[in-house]
């Protein structure tokens, strides 16, 4: 509760909770969560892949009462038409996906399929900033919000330019667009995200955000570095 507080008094227009470990339990976080946020703010639940098919739609059905915004991940990244079979199932809860998906064939064939409601590219996962910007472009070709994964380190600096480039060259709309968003290891980068009313800024210097500080780079310098030999 009090996370769910601190992020709706920053700004911050939709949170998450992680599911899949039991039904009751989950059942009853967000429960809290929905009456600490209200019923303004978007609430979405990330099974990470915990289920099969079945378990998912009946796992899903149970969630519906609090306004699940989206349900990430509910299955393994790579079935496809599992993927599409829960979002006909569960509809009108959305189905979000893509953190783990390695190319724009399988991102096309997700569009394709139905299986998706919601796009959530990663900055790693893929061959480069091309690739993504070809999944960018599939996703608008198909009508369906690109809202990227991030969180580990730099994750949060490379990506905000992959939305900011799809709302200023691609799409130019903000709409039921959300940008994964953590708050640690920022301290690593030179240039590292800035957030003001639960939006990132954008940044001020040239580049993908990704020059890490020569302090963390010699800290963290394996074997050699500090943190690994003291």
């Amino acid at each position: 509760m009090r996370l769910c507080q601190q992020a709706a008094a920053d700004g911050f227009a939709q949170v998450k909770l992680k599911v899949g470990g039991s039904v009751q339990d989950d059942v009853r976080r967000l429960a809290l969560a929905r009456n600490t946020v209200g019923p303004h703010k978007r609430t979405a639940v990330d099974a990470n892949q915990r289920w099969g098919i079945d378990d998912a739609i009946t796992w899903i059905e149970a969630l519906k009462p609090y306004d699940v915004w989206w349900v990430e991940e509910p299955t393994s990244p790579d079935d496809i038409l599992g993927h599409a079979a829960i979002a006909r199932a569960v509809a009108p809860i959305r189905i979000a996906t893509g953190e783990h998906v390695q190319n724009r064939i399988i991102v096309k064939q997700l569009l394709q399929a139905g299986a998706l409601s919601f796009l959530q590219i990663d900055a790693t996962r893929v061959a480069g900033v091309n690739e993504n910007i070809s999944n960018l472009l599939l996703s608008a070709t198909f009508g369906r919000p690109v809202c990227p994964h991030a969180g580990g380190v730099g994750l949060c600096e490379l990506v905000q330019n992959l939305s900011i480039f799809d709302y200023i060259a691609i799409t130019g709309s903000t709409t039921d667009r959300a940008t994964e968003y953590v708050d640690h290891l920022h301290e690593h980068f030179v240039d590292p995200v800035q957030i003001h009313q639960g939006h990132y800024v954008i940044p001020s210097t040239p580049g993908y955000s990704a020059q890490m500080t020569s302090e963390a780079l010699h800290h963290f310098n394996f074997p050699g570095g500090p943190a690994w030999t003291r």
